[in-house]
């Protein structure tokens, strides 16, 4: 019996501590399992709060860009803006202050008659020969009324209208003669090229009608503004007519020519002009830019002034001519060209822009020895940079314009294409 009892006491010893063996495994499983539990949270917490520090990190980094930058930077900034929006007629009004400055280095030290009226002139149509696409010509050529009426009307209708107005001011002496002179001048210009286009397609016009006009104004510009202009003002000095259109044939038609035989002929060149047209615009504008310093610095050193009321009363008069015979254009537009709104908006700009950079070249082959050909430049210098004014504010009203008359003649509106500005000519 004691035996028995011995072997019963030993077998539930032995049944205890496997009974609690197994507790104890499980209790070390489960304290791993919460071991890694607690690791994995942790790193889960740990990369949460370094995602909670990245995105912390990066929304100031945006609240930090989103921040004004200081007055100084604004202030750079936006003349840095102003000046790439308005650099063409900034640097015009900064060279004329050169050269009233001192006006013997552009007179005489930079040999004017050579890098001025030839090597930068023929520059500057060598480069508008190479952008200007004559090919497309043949897309508006059918529309012979409607070039004809804009020839007619940029030529002859513009400058009777400023040749009467400019007369009558002279006669009650209420401005100089060499300002009136120079805004007949200006009104015997032809059409510009590169901004005629851009007003044209952001205002939703016809770009081909636009293009033929621009380019057919700028080829005929070299022989029919000398003709207007001493058919108006006359001959004064000793101004030979053949000799004067001899050398706007060599400066102008003939670097226009070479610049087109290049883009036809050289297939290298389009590609050159595509890569590198900004460049190309900087060029030409650089160009007249230097034209226009050594044409007053000719000016200012002849002794040639004007007062500045008088420069303040041409440019407003200017502004109100450009506006006037603007409101002419559209009004005979209208009643010839009801049903094609595109080329009412084309016609609008064709009427009445000129070139400048065509006009100053002009103006100084016309009157190269003439002390009063600076004088002659301003209403031009006045009349460019109020053209674009006039006609970017425009543009949204005119696109409203043809999309109404489109509906009316239940027409679909096409879709327009942005053109860049190719040339200054």
């Amino acid at each position: 019996r004691n035996r028995k009892q011995e072997q019963t006491n030993i077998l539930h010893k032995i049944k205890q501590s496997s009974t609690c063996k197994t507790p104890i495994s499980m209790c070390r499983n489960s304290t791993e399992k919460d071991e890694k539990t607690n690791l994995l949270v942790n790193s889960k917490t740990y990369g949460m709060t370094n995602s909670v520090e990245a995105t912390d990190c990066s929304s100031n980094e945006a609240k930090l860009q989103d921040e004004e930058p200081p007055w100084p930077s604004r202030f750079t900034s936006q003349l840095r803006e102003g000046y790439k929006a308005h650099s063409l007629l900034i640097s015009m009004v900064a060279s004329i202050i050169l050269a009233y400055v001192y006006p013997p280095l552009g007179a005489h030290y930079l040999h004017p008659k050579i890098t001025s009226t030839w090597v930068s002139v023929m520059l500057m149509f060598i480069i508008s020969g190479l952008c200007i696409k004559t090919e497309e010509l043949s897309q508006a050529s059918h529309r012979m009324g409607f070039n004809i009426f804009v020839q007619f009307f940029n030529y002859v209708v513009v400058s009777l209208v400023v040749m009467v107005f400019s007369r009558l001011l002279i006669a009650v002496d209420f401005l100089p003669q060499s300002l009136a002179d120079g805004m007949v001048i200006c009104s015997c210009l032809p059409v510009t090229v590169s901004m005629i286009l851009v007003l044209t397609t952001s205002s939703n016009g016809d770009d081909a009608a636009a293009v033929f006009a621009a380019v057919f104004g700028a080829l005929t510009g070299t022989f029919v503004t000398p003709g207007l202009v001493l058919t108006y003002i006359g001959v004064k000095g000793n101004i030979d007519i053949i000799r004067v259109l001899i050398k706007l044939s060599i400066r102008v038609l003939l670097p226009l020519l070479v610049g087109q035989l290049l883009q036809k002929f050289y297939a290298p060149t389009q590609d050159f002009v595509a890569e590198h047209r900004k460049s190309l615009k900087g060029v030409q504008e650089w160009c007249l830019v230097f034209i226009i310093y050594c044409v007053f610095c000719h000016t200012f050193e002849t002794g040639i002034e004007t007062s500045v009321g008088s420069l303040l009363l041409m440019t407003f008069l200017q502004i109100v001519v450009l506006i006037s015979v603007m409101a002419l254009a559209w009004v005979c537009l209208r009643v010839l060209f009801r049903d094609e709104p595109k080329l009412c908006v084309t016609g609008l700009f064709a009427c009445t822009q000129k070139t400048i950079s065509l006009g100053v070249p002009l103006i100084n082959a016309i009157y190269e020895n003439d002390p009063n050909a600076g004088i002659y430049t301003l209403p031009l210098i006045v009349w460019h940079p109020m053209q674009l004014v006039i006609g970017s504010a425009m543009a949204p009203y005119l696109v409203h314009f043809v999309k109404q008359q489109e509906d009316q003649l239940g027409r679909k509106p096409l879709i327009v294409q942005k053109l860049s500005s190719e040339s200054i000519v």
